[in-house]
């Protein structure tokens, strides 16, 4: 005889599942989301009554809802610390007397639009003062990768920065 099936746990989920779905799918954001939530609310559930009867249907039901709110929050509170995160004024890694201010925000604006393989090259061999092998060994990459990656965020970086030119 199959152990599963003497489990009175198995048919009961079997039975009730795409109701739970169906009702975490409305609580969530999305179809992944919801099957998280499900999950998480059957370990609870799980684990509270082990040893005891199969529960009700409202109770499974109010763990989801109950744990949707939770998935939410966090979800928001996630979004707003990286909002926060981001929305914050860069920090500058140049000389900062007037003269140069203007060309470090160019250069750290450029830095934030090239490619991540790019950026992350650069900015280890510039303030890193990394080199290529170290690079390498850092990204797990070879050092002929790491100096084209450098070559080729040097050139982006130069065209993002050109002055404006005026005819």
């Amino acid at each position: 005889m199959d152990p599963l099936c003497s489990d009175p746990w198995q048919p009961w989920i079997h039975e009730h599942l795409a109701g739970w779905l169906l009702f975490a799918r409305q609580q969530t954001r999305s179809e992944a989301d919801a099957q998280d939530v499900v999950q998480e609310a059957l370990a609870e559930t799980w684990q509270r009554l082990i040893g005891k009867p199969l529960p009700g249907a409202g109770l499974m039901f109010a763990t989801i809802r109950r744990r949707a709110i939770d998935f939410a929050r966090q979800h928001d509170r996630r979004t707003a610390r990286e909002q926060t995160v981001h929305a914050a004024a860069p920090t500058l890694h140049f000389d900062t007397t007037a003269e140069h201010a203007e060309l470090g925000w160019m250069v750290q604006q450029a830095l934030q639009k090239l490619p991540a393989i790019h950026r992350e090259v650069v900015t280890l061999k510039v303030w890193g003062e990394l080199t290529f092998a170290e690079i390498g060994e850092t990204l797990d990459l070879p050092p002929n990768t790491v100096a084209s990656r450098y070559r080729y965020g040097l050139e982006a970086l130069r065209k993002l920065t050109k002055p404006i030119t005026r005819q």
